[in-house]
């Protein structure tokens, strides 16, 4: 089964995937986190020109997608953090797949703003960097997602956040 977490950079995705991942594994132990960051650090993607373009991007989702077939296809279970902002593979993910499940990690852009862990949009608001997701290159927000999860308040807590995806994805009740 393959658990997709969507949502812009800084939403939470990965820290909420993490403690999906260690639940699952408690109960499923062929279970394994892919990360889109460490996925692009893994092949050395943001070495390379043009890595956060918009053709940059589907490139790096294209191997991840590929990558948690090639894991679903040997019945491992995979908790996948994206940006995902191609809707169409978002869409062909359902038929891909033997199980998905899509969470939507919802946060404001103002609040991502404010939160900017990665320093990201303050310099690309200033035009300082491009080719950012949510300034420069459209987010199309999903419509479709199994679960939204709002994710914008500072007392969210990622491990009941994890029980709650975890629980509506029916592996644990």
């Amino acid at each position: 089964m393959i658990i997709w977490l969507i949502g812009m950079s800084g939403a939470g995705k990965t820290t909420i995937g993490r403690h999906v991942c260690e639940q699952w594994k408690e109960f499923s132990p062929n279970t394994v986190l892919v990360d889109g960051d460490e996925i692009r650090e893994l092949f050395k993607h943001d070495q390379r020109s043009g890595s956060h373009t918009v053709a940059g991007r589907r490139i790096n989702a294209e191997r991840i997608t590929e990558l948690c077939a090639w894991l679903d296809n040997q019945d491992i279970n995979v908790v996948c953090c994206i940006l995902s902002i191609f809707p169409e593979m978002r869409e062909a993910n359902h038929d891909r797949f033997s199980k998905y499940f899509e969470v939507y990690v919802s946060v404001p852009m103002e609040t991502l703003r404010k939160r900017d862990v990665k320093n990201l949009y303050g310099p690309a608001i200033n035009g300082d960097i491009s080719d950012v997701v949510g300034v420069d290159i459209p987010f199309p927000e999903p419509t479709g997602s199994d679960l939204v999860l709002d994710n914008s308040l500072e007392s969210s807590d990622p491990r009941q956040s994890a029980t709650r995806i975890l629980k509506a994805a029916g592996l644990m009740s």
